[in-house]
């Protein structure tokens, strides 16, 4: 890990940070945290730096979630001003997306990381399908449903953002527009989704690596601070770019180029999960 020359570690730096301006524009513009950059990324950085794979990836996933509380945060507060946030939905769901990241922590605790490879695989999949392949015209149901069933979603979007290291946006998004609610209404409650699973996330990964051997110089738990603070900034310069385009642009070629990132994403990680790579 400390073998590593200063041209390298500058390489690397510059790759984090130009991963952080990518989820920046991602927060604002589809209401996701950007996790789906910043998760590949890390990992692949943290197993350059020498790190062991089982704690790579639950130290990927656990710093992502930590990058996305300010994006998260950020893209929010730009949607609520423009009054796009479903406030009563996002009350809905609290209850049930903190059950899930809960759920999701106490997994990462003890999982190996072919475990979190899965789950990122399925979800980003399935995304990458909709964004290739997706109409408005795509319905599950005309709108939301009410009772056990909205519960039962926001413990998905929970759970499963907690073992992919995302802020939820890109589940909850798929769910809203397959229930008919309309692409920026669907962004923008997502984002605010991504406030309330990336902070007891980032927490509970916290306590889920405390004491872990092999973990990196500066970091608690399963949170990488030094690659925070490298992402971090270049994520909040960007995220009002994102917020602006989320509400004047055609947004076609950019979910045709997220839908690609996020397939040769899964194909590598296919790959870790057969032995292949």
């Amino acid at each position: 890990m400390f073998g590593i020359d200063p041209g390298t570690l500058v390489t690397i730096a510059v790759a984090l940070a130009a991963a952080g301006a990518v989820t920046g524009v991602l927060a604002g513009l589809f209401g996701v945290g950007g996790g789906a950059i910043t998760v590949p990324i890390l990992h692949e950085v943290f197993l350059i730096l020498g790190i062991a794979p089982d704690v790579a990836m639950p130290l990927a996933v656990g710093t992502s979630l930590a990058i996305i509380i300010p994006t998260s945060l950020q893209s929010a507060r730009g949607h609520h001003a423009r009054g796009a946030v479903d406030t009563a939905l996002v009350r809905a769901w609290a209850l049930p997306v903190l059950v899930g990241v809960s759920a999701g922590v106490w997994i990462a605790r003890f999982a190996p990381p072919q475990v979190f490879q899965a789950v990122f695989v399925a979800v980003a999949s399935v995304n990458a399908v909709k964004l290739f392949f997706g109409r408005d015209s795509w319905r599950v149901a005309p709108e939301m449903p009410q009772g056990p069933l909205l519960r039962v979603y926001g413990l998905i979007v929970g759970l499963a953002s907690a073992l992919m290291g995302i802020g939820g946006g890109a589940i909850s998004n798929l769910i809203l527009t397959l229930h008919g609610r309309p692409i920026r209404n669907a962004v923008a409650t997502s984002a605010a989704v991504g406030v309330i699973v990336s902070i007891p996330g980032a927490a509970g990964y916290v306590w889920a690596g405390w004491g872990r051997a092999g973990l990196p110089p500066l970091s608690l738990g399963f949170v990488s601070l030094m690659a925070f603070a490298v992402i971090v900034p270049t994520t909040l310069m960007t995220t009002p770019i994102g917020v602006r385009l989320a509400h004047t642009m055609p947004k076609r070629r950019l979910e045709i180029a997220f839908a690609a990132f996020l397939a040769l994403v899964s194909a590598r990680f296919i790959a870790a999960l057969l032995g292949l790579h």
